[in-house]
């Protein structure tokens, strides 16, 4: 049984500016938080710049910008922490989106002041590295996964892989073939680690259904991508393992291409995401809303997730398993 902590806005009117999607929340101590999101006029306007919020004694910060190059299309912040000292932030650059690049900040003061790194993979042209929308993870064995995908078409999704703390990145495709494969658009994997070494991905899709595949050697191959019954609007999804193995999946449950982006709802599966059941609906209005993109961490028997609430602000919840 899950209780509903919290559910509300990070920031309240006035709006700084009209639109924000593309939420990330990372955890930063005892009842502390950071947030970024992308915003600006409208998306993939060339003034959408990354922002941040940082939550302490009780309440969030006012938004501020943390980017600087301007008059270039800013896409989809992740943050990840790599060790008690230092935490990244990724984000996509440049437009078209096939064509995006991959930049970081770094904090050293939990999120509090940001530093510029430049490119996560120096020269890449292959249309964006390293995390695409969500959170990166570090296995039992110490490598980091970072989730990423490609929208030339056909879109495709790969795992970039880190054995020296992020420094340098393989990437490993997610493969996915069979008749009229190229008609498929996969983006946007959402990792976990069910055991020692296995790893498994739930992808975003144009069929009416997020796909999965699974890995069974830390994530350096894949197998085929494969079809589940979980419904998908061809939008972004968000999945976490608790320390007690439930798996817990937030996404939009419509089982249409373009559809519908409410309700947004929590799911919970006991069986490695063979099965699931859901928890509550975190918002439940009608097709003129969007409710969409959460991103969704766990600390013991707590979760946090933040989401986009109509593109004008970021929600923050927060539930607790009893």
């Amino acid at each position: 049984m899950f209780k509903l902590i919290q559910n509300g806005f990070i920031f309240d009117d006035p709006i700084p500016v009209p639109e924000c999607h593309a939420s990330t929340i990372l955890k930063t101590g005892k009842d502390r938080f950071v947030a970024a999101w992308f915003g600006g006029t409208k998306e993939a306007n060339p003034d959408v710049m990354i922002w941040s919020s940082v939550y302490r004694n009780g309440k969030w910060s006012a938004p501020r910008c943390l980017t600087a190059e301007e008059g270039i299309q800013h896409w989809n912040p992740v943050l990840f922490r790599l060790d008690n000292k230092r935490i990244r932030l990724y984000y996509k650059l440049g437009y078209p989106i096939a064509q995006w690049k991959t930049m970081m900040l770094e904090s050293t003061d939990e999120g509090e002041t940001w530093t510029y790194l430049g490119e996560m993979v120096p020269g890449d042209v292959s249309g964006g590295r390293g995390p695409v929308k969500n959170k990166a993870i570090r296995t039992q064995n110490g490598r980091i996964l970072a989730p990423g995908s490609t929208e030339e078409l056909p879109w495709r999704p790969f795992v970039d892989v880190s054995d020296d703390n992020g420094e340098t990145w393989t990437k490993c495709d997610i493969p996915l073939t069979g008749p009229h494969a190229q008609d498929f658009n996969l983006i946007q994997p959402s990792l976990w680690e069910s055991a020692p070494g296995k790893i498994h991905a739930f992808i975003r899709s144009n069929r009416g259904r997020i796909y999965r595949s699974d890995s069974e050697d830390n994530g350096s191959s894949w197998c085929n991508a494969y079809c589940t019954e979980l419904p998908n609007n061809n939008a972004g999804l968000d999945c976490v393992q608790m320390e007690n193995g439930h798996l817990i999946l937030v996404c939009n449950p419509i089982g249409l291409n373009w559809g519908a982006r409410t309700p947004l709802s929590v799911l919970l599966s006991d069986d490695n995401g063979a099965t699931f059941t859901k928890v509550l609906d975190l918002v439940t209005e009608d097709n003129d809303g969007e409710f969409s993109y959460p991103a969704i961490i766990a600390d013991q028997n707590h979760l946090y997730i933040t989401y986009t609430w109509r593109r004008k602000k970021i929600c923050f919840a927060e539930l607790e398993e009893c």
